[in-house]
């Protein structure tokens, strides 16, 4: 049970940013005690694939503060951040396969679920995210996106700690994004039948 609260929490983090539950877990399994890889997994901990991370980590935290880049970002994010979530998720859960040799094989067993799991969830989350962030500019002029882009990150790095040190926390965390998911899509509605109410008069 655990385990996929700690996949779980990793999931949803990749959610908000793809990088940092795999910066995380690599640098907790490099340089701590307190993670230890799955031998598929350990090319996370490798110095190289560590420093791309964290020079990707850095392009998407400049990136999401940006109004206007931010909703690029999230577009292009779409495949990066789900992509992210599989792979934390099924690290998370000490899977011990990464590689797909044989496709057949690899979806006549039980290997894929794990990774449609963490794909599915962090999908979710970046959705959200991605559908937050045209409000919150509209309704800041812009003003709003670095501070969204800071909390954001944030959750993050707080439900990837939680996932790893205090998995219990996750369930927390959970509903507190579902609470966030459903205000932010009352908004978006809210602000539709506003403009279906009041059209533009531009010619």
């Amino acid at each position: 049970m655990l385990e996929l609260l700690t996949g779980t929490g990793l999931a949803l983090a990749a959610g908000l940013n793809a990088w940092i539950p795999l910066v995380i877990l690599g640098a907790l399994d490099r340089f701590t005690g307190l993670v230890e890889l799955p031998a598929a997994w350990a090319w996370l901990a490798n110095e190289w694939v560590l420093l791309i991370l964290v020079v990707l980590l850095v392009v998407e935290f400049v990136a999401d503060k940006i109004p206007g880049l931010d909703s690029v970002n999230d577009v292009v994010q779409t495949v990066v951040r789900p992509t992210a979530g599989g792979l934390a998720f099924t690290s998370g859960i000490g899977a011990e396969t990464v590689a797909v040799t044989d496709p057949e094989a690899f979806f006549s067993s039980s290997q894929w679920v794990p990774i449609a799991v963490g794909v599915g969830l962090a999908l979710l989350v970046h959705l959200g995210k991605a559908l937050a962030r045209p409000v919150i500019n509209t309704a800041t002029a812009g003003v709003g996106a670095p501070v969204a882009s800071a909390v954001e990150d944030a959750g993050s790095f707080a439900l990837a700690f939680a996932a790893i040190l205090a998995p219990v926390l996750v369930l927390l965390g959970a509903v507190l994004l579902a609470i966030a998911v459903v205000l932010v899509i009352r908004r978006r509605r809210t602000q539709r039948e506003r403009s279906a109410e009041h059209p533009s008069t531009a010619p």
